[in-house]
């Protein structure tokens, strides 16, 4: 994700003396893997859990209620958006921070709370494990002449570990080389052109990106992927390559709910959720799906013997998400009002929050990725009963992390074929 502030023009407001630091002063300055950590004892890796599921569902919602993304696939990362919405709040003050902690859901937590759970996930995302990898980066881009207080330069790099470098806004194809650069870096070259141009205005970028590569517990046969048709809807569908796995996977039959949920495990501490919605009721299932009902299905789960059919597919999302923000309660970091005297004496407005993310499935696993960018500017005994489950038709998707219970990704698949 990538969050632009601008300088605001706005008339008689008065500057602000919060200690600012200017950017010569921390060029380039990099955070490195070596840095120590500190300790997390006694804190809870779930801290944020619920908030970030709700606004997850929240944001859901709001996108796939826009028409043209009613009939599309829609993919990204909840997990990127609000970490780079978290790392913006430190900046925040007064109703502009009370707006975006109450769109998060963080209105009743301590600050200290929801900073700390911040570093935690992080933290714990970025181990190492042998068939799976999970990094979460951050930074923060700044222009030569912007006065960056101390404190925010402090907390980012302490609660979201987070890189600093300025650059000459006033020479926009250098930076728009170097933000891309920095990203696709951070993505494994999954995502190389996350942004196009920016304004000369800019003072601020704040940028995060998750990526995530992970192997099947239970991995697809090469041999028995087949074409098949995939129904896009009752008049038209797609020819996909569809994957068979026969093999044991935790499934649930939600019939009043009209679904089939079945969880498909990667080699580490990550699944895959995958929510098949009956024939023609995917609008149904996106209009009651919250987080609640979305903790019901994880909890029915029971092991089954299933043959699973998925197809193999490569999406991408991108959106730009300054009214959808706007419309779920952030309102003032996007106008005059908005107070970021705590990230610097300049008066500065939120004019662009980009997100893009980029999901690939197949036989051996999944690798995703995404980026936010602001600127400112087992088995029984006996012979098991076998179900068959295909998804040959519009589902929703979902990549959790069980340490964390964190939602990394989550998305609607209308179409396979389409990027």
């Amino acid at each position: 994700m990538v969050v632009l502030l601008c300088q605001a023009d706005c008339k008689g407001t008065d500057g602000h003396d919060h200690g600012p630091h200017t950017a010569d002063h921390h060029h380039h300055l990099h955070h490195g893997d070596d840095e120590p950590h500190p300790q997390h004892e006694g804190q809870h890796s779930n801290t944020l859990s619920k908030p970030n599921t709700d606004f997850a569902f929240a944001l859901y919602k709001k996108l796939s209620a826009i028409p043209e993304f009613q009939e599309k696939n829609i993919f990204f990362s909840p997990l990127s958006i609000s970490m780079a919405l978290s790392m913006l709040a430190l900046g925040a003050k007064g109703e502009t921070f009370s707006q975006l902690y109450e769109a998060l859901g963080y209105a009743e937590m301590p600050t200290e709370s929801v900073n700390e759970a911040c570093q935690l996930i992080i933290d714990m995302l970025g181990v190492t494990q042998k068939y799976m990898q999970i990094d979460i980066s951050n930074a923060l881009v700044v222009t030569e002449r912007a006065q960056i207080t101390d404190t925010f330069l402090e907390d980012t790099k302490k609660y979201h570990s987070s890189e600093a470098f300025s650059v000459d806004f006033s020479k926009p194809d250098e930076v728009v080389q170097e933000i891309n650069n920095y990203i696709a870096q951070k993505t494994n070259n999954k995502i190389t052109d996350m942004i196009n141009e920016v304004d000369p205005k800019t003072l601020v970028i704040l940028i995060n990106c998750i990526y995530f590569w992970g192997e099947w517990f239970c991995q697809f046969y090469e041999r028995l992927t087949e074409k098949d048709d995939f129904h896009v809807d009752d008049q038209n569908k797609v020819t996909v390559d569809m994957m068979l796995d026969v093999n044991y996977y935790d499934f649930y039959e939600d019939k009043e709910n009209f679904v089939t949920v079945v969880r498909l495990p990667y080699e580490g501490s990550a699944d895959m959720i995958v929510v098949l919605p009956d024939q023609g009721k995917m609008k149904e299932v996106e209009g009651s799906i919250s987080q609640t009902l979305f903790r019901q299905w994880e909890q029915s789960l029971a092991n089954s013997y299933l043959h699973l059919y998925m197809p193999k597919f490569s999406i991408v999302g991108t959106y730009s998400l300054e009214e959808t923000l706007q419309e779920m309660g952030m309102v003032n970091v996007f106008s005059c009002s908005a107070d970021l005297s705590g990230m610097t004496e300049e008066e500065v407005v939120l004019s662009q929050v980009k997100h893009k993310a980029i999901l690939s499935v197949d036989e051996k696993g999944t690798e995703a990725a995404a980026s936010t960018v602001g600127l400112m500017c087992g088995s029984s005994g006996c012979e098991p009963e076998e179900v068959i489950v295909k998804v040959n038709r519009p589902f929703l998707v979902f990549i959790t992390e069980s340490k964390t219970k964190s939602m990394l990704f989550m998305g609607k698949i209308s179409n396979p074929t389409s990027q």
